[in-house]
């Protein structure tokens, strides 16, 4: 991996932290790692109830929603559920849709077509709504920045409330109601909630205003799980709890697609966590806005019917797959291109474009062309009038700020530090290219380009007992700004013959020993490293999440490893 390890020192509170809450050492700096340093902090991060979370109606403008959605139920309006085609977006528009079915019969929901319509509200939206009667649109996951489209609809005779988390503009949109906690003017106390976490939010303040029972909600808590996990927001203070409860929910749920999407991925018996989630629900279901219609994931996501839940199941799972050849034929063209061009393989920052590439899947090729080629990437597709493009970066190197610097060969761009969006006219693709390297090469320093592993703490085989393992579970969910444990232990000695595992033979399994305790370790995608191993005398420290494995019945810990180094670092 060549990656820089970068270790938490010891902090000195935790002889303290030990004795207050009573846990091991490495729990402990675990816990003061993420700020945890009192007995309340502890509780709350070790025992989150739902109690602990907010009062949707601290929230700028709830009451105002609440009452014109309870208004619109009551004279029989027609109200759509207005999504984005990603997990998030899914997952928020059949929540607020099972919740308001409940209420009136006069619902629909609607998910643009990524290829078509693109992102967020859009005239063809707008002109469906009025060709279905709609008078009131719920924008979930989207809207705060359609400000002509809100205009629109008012034009048409139809009401928007916005239930958005995307960082607003500096005009708000003229809409009715606009929810939405990075709004500058709004005191609520968690600003991190996801499109799905927003949803929740509305269905629980509309439940109390209208007086359903707290359960027709709560029963939902597996959306927002799936669509918490997917959208990569802060798994801390709401999100944590809800996914925390969402997790359980998932695991017994009466939703016919949740099944049947389980049963296609394998995962009816497992224990499910966050990794579950995103690496095999979450591609299902971004599969079909990828390469068609998300439509089929709200169709999957109310069904009540087995029989057309199985089938949408596997028809999201065969998009999968299908998505997957398209990625592998996509990422070798793109690797061709780079090392074919003599300018590419000196570049410091990588653009590559083609009309053949599918503009719903280049974002995930860009994230395997960083991993190959360690440098900022950004592909894109020149599929229609204008080229679209997604960009990912390596180690620290800010991407936003680089892409911004370019601005002007830009239409329009958004994003964040590691992965950003854009549009550009064909004929300035090669200025682009050459501009985004000169960027890169000037601003970007060696350290930037070294992928970074933070640690936790150093830890002894011998003291992982069953206790500490408990107490490890009981820090997740695990995600971003709550990372799964990352623990380091040095001087180890390779037990045995390594052996490479796996259909492809990418993986590597092997065990290690020290001061005699003896533990499983699997490295995936490490197959390059047997060889070493195999002919290594040296002692190893190896980077690790500390993990339990069930095999034929039988459970037992196993290190899966994130680093190999030689020696002690």
């Amino acid at each position: 991996m060549n990656s820089r390890w970068v270790l938490h020192d010891e902090h000195p509170q935790v002889p303290q932290m030990m004795e207050q809450i009573n846990v091991p050492r490495v729990i402990a700096q675990i816990l003061l790692n993420r700020g945890v340093s009192t007995f309340d902090d502890a509780r709350y991060f070790l025992k989150p109830t739902l109690d602990d979370l907010h009062s949707p109606f601290l929230m700028a403008d709830m009451d105002l929603a609440v009452e014109r959605i309870a208004a619109a139920i009551e004279s029989k309006e027609h109200i759509m559920v207005f999504g984005d085609y990603d997990v998030d977006g899914t997952t928020a528009t059949t929540l607020l849709y099972l919740t308001i079915k409940l209420l009136t019969e006069r619902i629909s929901s609607y998910i643009p077509n990524r290829m078509t319509d693109g992102y967020g509200l859009s005239i063809e939206g707008l002109q469906e709504a009025r060709s279905r009667g709609v008078t009131l649109i719920l924008a979930v996951d989207c809207g705060i920045t359609a400000n002509a489209e809100v205009d629109q609809a008012r034009e048409m005779g139809i009401d928007v409330v916005i239930i958005d988390h995307h960082v607003p503009g500096d005009m708000l949109p003229n809409s009715v109601a606009i929810l939405n906690p990075k709004r500058a003017d709004c005191e609520y106390p968690f600003k991190e909630l996801c499109g799905v976490g927003l949803a929740y939010k509305v269905a629980q303040a509309l439940a109390e205003h209208v007086g359903l029972p707290e359960n027709a909600v709560y029963t939902h808590m597996d959306l927002v799980a799936l669509g918490t996990t997917a959208d990569i927001v802060p798994l801390r203070d709401e999100n944590r709890v809800l996914t925390k409860y969402g997790l359980d929910m998932m695991q017994q749920t009466d939703k016919s697609g949740l099944q049947a999407l389980l049963e296609v991925a394998g995962l009816r018996e497992k224990e499910l966590s966050t990794g579950h989630m995103l690496f095999m629900l979450a591609p299902r279901i971004n599969a079909a806005g990828r390469m068609g219609d998300a439509t089929r994931v709200v169709d999957l996501l109310i069904t009540e019917d087995q029989q057309e839940a199985a089938q949408l199941a596997e028809e999201l799972d065969e998009e999968n797959q299908r998505r997957r050849k398209e990625d592998t034929l996509t990422f070798e063209a793109a690797r061709e291109i780079v090392e074919n061009d003599p300018f590419l393989r000196e570049a410091k920052g990588l653009v590559l474009a083609s009309d053949s590439w599918h503009p719903g899947i280049i974002g995930i090729v860009a994230s395997r062309m960083v991993e190959a080629f360690n440098r900022p990437v950004v592909m894109i597709s020149t599929k229609g009038e204008n080229g679209r493009g997604s960009a990912r970066t390596v180690g620290d190197f800010h991407l936003y700020n680089a892409i911004k610097e370019c601005s002007d060969l830009l239409i329009q761009f958004g994003g964040h530090h590691h992965a950003a969006g854009l549009s550009i006219e064909k004929g300035r693709i090669e200025a682009f290219t050459q501009k985004f390297h000169e960027v890169v090469a000037a601003r970007a320093t060696p350290a930037d380009f070294i992928p970074r592993l933070e640690i936790d703490a150093e830890i002894e085989l011998d003291e992982m007992t069953p206790r500490m393992v408990r107490l490890m579970k009981m820090l997740g969910p695990f995600g971003p700004a709550n990372h799964h444990p990352v623990l380091v232990s040095r001087d180890l000695s390779v037990v045995g013959k390594p052996r490479t595992i796996g259909k492809g033979k990418n993986h590597l399994r092997f065990r290690v020993k020290q001061n005699g305790r003896v533990m499983d370790a699997i490295g995936f995608g490490m197959a390059h490293f047997a060889d070493q191993l195999n002919d290594s005398r040296d002692r190893l420290d190896l980077a690790y999440n500390l993990e339990e494995n069930t095999f034929r019945g039988e459970t037992s810990l196993q290190l899966r490893i994130k680093d190999i180094k030689p020696g002690t670092v």
